[in-house]
């Protein structure tokens, strides 16, 4: 699994024990995954299928900087799955998990679009202006 992106918990990321507000984290997860469907399935317009039951194993407070982990693990004809992590950097502790988010590539009028692909890529090539 590769760990990304970083967040730094701010202020207006606590709920009102203090700690990091599941409501904020998971935008931010949602947001992460929706960017790694994009530049997989080399289409800018993907939605939200699924995501399966969130396990919170720990959390995080203000000043904690954490980290965000996707991958891929299967592809449909027309979507992605991926498995998530996010880990606390501070106290190297799993914030939380997700065994199954899932994308689907979609066309201008939001129909489900085949994509073709079978594999993860590390390169930046299906991300075309013809694909924008």
């Amino acid at each position: 699994m590769n760990f990304y992106t970083r967040k730094w918990v701010r202020p207006e990321d606590l709920n009102a024990n203090g700690s990091l507000f599941g409501g904020s984290l998971l935008r931010w997860l949602d947001e992460e995954a929706a960017i790694y469907a994009i530049v997989q399935l080399g289409n800018h317009r993907v939605v939200t299928k699924l995501i399966s039951e969130i396990e919170f194993e720990s959390s995080a407070r203000e000043g904690d900087i954490i980290e965000m982990g996707l991958v891929a693990t299967h592809f449909g004809r027309t979507s992605l799955t991926m498995r998530a992590k996010v880990r606390n950097m501070i106290t190297r502790r799993v914030i939380l998990s997700i065994d199954r988010l899932v994308f689907v590539g979609v066309d201008e009028f939001g129909t489900p679009m085949p994509h073709g692909y079978t594999t993860i890529t590390y390169k930046r090539d299906r991300m075309t202006a013809e694909n924008g």
